[in-house]
This record gives C-alpha cells, structure tokens and sequence, in this order.
C-alpha cells in the first residue's frame, strides 16, 4: 500500500507527486503520457520565459522522481474506496493508497465511477481540490469549464487571471500556446 496515488503525469498530477514525495509521503503516479503538454509551447508558466511542453514534461518528471515519487506507465482502469483508502486496477493488477489524486485532464470517468459529486460536468472539489469522496481530489481540467492553462498545478493565481481575462473578453479565454507561436 502507499500513501498516494496520483493518476495522470502532465502538470497538475506531477505537482502534486512532488509535494507530496519531497515531503517524505510514498507516491506513486501513473501515466499514459498522453497529455495536452505534448502539443503545447510554454510562455505562461512562471519563471519559464519559453519552453517546449515535452521538454517541459521530462525535466517535470526528472524533478519529481529526484524527489523520490515513483513515476510508471500503465492505464488506471477503474478506482474504487477502500476501507483504508482506494483501490486502483492498472493493467489488470490491484494497487492501494490511502490517498487518490486524479489529474486526468478532461476525463472525468473515474472521477464518476468513484462516485464524486459533479456540478454540471465538473467534479465538484473545495478550494484544497478535495472531492465529496474523502481524500480523493481531482485537479485540472475535470474541475474547470474551459478556462484551462499549463499553471493550473500551481494554484489559483491562473485561474483568477483567466476568470479576469474571460470577463474581459466576453466569452471563455484559453492560454494554450503552440510550439509555432515560439519561431
């Protein structure tokens, strides 16, 4: 059993490995790698003036497993609650944590399958990013209507700024820059 699961390795699930692995608690995370980073040019995260998104992706996991999380590939196919915490299936075997993150972009499935609550579409969280299902938290995409951007795992800073910007503009703004935007 470890202290962590998180499910999804882009930014906001390997934020959450490395606060949680650099604070001496067992975390493990797994990925598919197939995040939004992959497509994207960094010019919004702080203190990056410019980066690729999967150059971004392998110094964010190099960093995280510095820090001791155990980073695997593998698809989690289900979640369930656990007297002890949660149960993960990941390629047919059976993984345990007291804690679950989900930062799984826009799939909100085993978010649904756990049985959080949802405010529309979204999985209902609390400012700490906790769900109605105790000690699971969902991050990201699955907890925001179209205002997304690559900070979003470093708090609510971003999401203010694009709440401002959407007003701003009058409709919902996204910051998603692509590698062409860099030449």
């Amino acid at each position: 059993m470890t202290d962590v699961l998180v499910v999804g390795g882009g930014p906001a699930g390997l934020s959450a490995a490395l606060f949680t692995a650099k604070n001496g608690l067992d975390t493990v995370v797994y990925d598919t790698d197939e995040t939004w980073m992959h497509k994207a040019h960094l010019f919004n995260y702080l203190g990056i003036e410019s980066k690729d998104g999967s150059a971004f992706q392998e110094d964010a996991r190099t960093q995280v497993s510095d820090f001791g999380a155990d980073l695997r590939g593998g698809e989690v196919e289900s979640v369930e609650r656990t007297d002890d915490g949660f149960a993960a299936t990941v390629d047919g075997e059976r993984v345990e944590a007291t804690y679950l993150v989900l930062a799984t972009g826009a799939d909100r499935s085993l978010a649904e399958s756990l049985g959080c609550a949802f405010d529309g579409d979204l999985v209902d969280v609390n400012v700490s990013m906790a769900t109605s299902v105790e000690d699971a938290y969902a991050t990201g995409a699955m907890v925001r209507d179209q205002e997304w951007q690559a900070i979003i795992s470093a708090g609510d800073g971003g999401a203010a700024a694009l709440d401002i910007l959407s007003k701003e503009e009058g409709e919902h703004f996204h910051d998603f820059d692509v590698p062409e935007d860099a030449e």
